[in-house]
C-alpha cells in the first residue's frame, strides 16, 4: 500500500520550483550580467590598450600638439584647397575616411585651381597614399582607397606657403575641417 504522505511529499510545486530555486538563479544572472557586462569588456580594453596602443585610442592625428581627426572617421572640409571625403548618399556610412582614388582623382583640377599646386603633383601626391584593406578582405578583392585626412595633411605638410594664407588656417584646429 503506497502512503499518501509519501506521495505529497515528493510532489513538486510552483512554489517550491521558485523558493528553492530564484535565489540562486538570481545570483547566476547577477554573476554573468558582471562578467559579461563589465569584466569582458575591461579585459578586452586593457588587452587592447597593450597590444595596439594607436588603434584602441581611436587612431588619432595630433597636428601641432592639437588632436585634430582621425584616421577612422571621415572630416568635413569646406575649402576647395582641400579634396573633400564622398557625400554621405554615396557611401554606405557618414563617418567613412576613405574616398576612391577615381574619386580623388576627379578633384585635382578643382583643388590645382584653389591652391596653383600642378596637377600632376596633386596626382601623385594621391598615388602616394593609395592604400589597400588586406585585413577585413582578401587581397584579391580588396579595394583601393585614400584616406582625404591624410591627402590633405600631406599637402599643408608639403605646402605650407600656400595652406598658411587660407583663412581657415586662423588655428590649427581649423586646418579646413568644420
Amino acid at each position: 500500500m503506497i502512503n499518501n504522505n509519501d506521495n505529497d511529499n515528493n510532489k513538486i510545486t510552483i512554489r517550491n520550483l521558485f523558493t528553492n530555486n530564484l535565489p540562486q538563479s538570481i545570483r547566476i544572472v547577477i554573476l554573468m550580467m558582471l562578467v559579461t557586462g563589465i569584466g569582458y569588456p575591461v579585459l578586452l580594453s586593457f588587452i587592447g590598450t597593450i597590444t595596439l596602443p594607436f588603434q584602441s585610442q581611436g587612431s588619432l592625428i595630433i597636428w601641432n600638439g592639437q588632436v585634430i581627426g582621425s584616421e577612422l572617421l571621415a572630416q568635413e572640409f569646406s575649402s576647395p584647397q582641400f579634396f573633400h571625403s564622398r557625400p554621405a548618399t554615396d557611401s554606405a556610412s557618414i563617418v567613412d575616411p576613405h574616398i576612391t582614388p577615381e574619386s580623388a582623382y576627379k578633384q585635382i583640377s578643382n583643388v590645382s585651381k584653389a591652391t596653383g599646386i600642378r596637377e600632376n603633383v596633386l596626382k601623385t601626391i594621391i598615388d602616394l597614399n593609395i592604400e589597400r584593406n588586406k585585413v577585413s578582405n582578401l587581397i584579391v578583392f580588396a579595394p583601393n582607397f585614400v584616406n582625404v585626412l591624410a591627402v590633405n595633411l600631406e599637402l599643408v605638410n608639403q605646402y605650407p606657403e600656400i595652406y598658411s594664407k587660407s583663412t581657415e588656417l586662423d588655428s590649427v584646429k581649423n586646418i579646413g575641417i568644420t
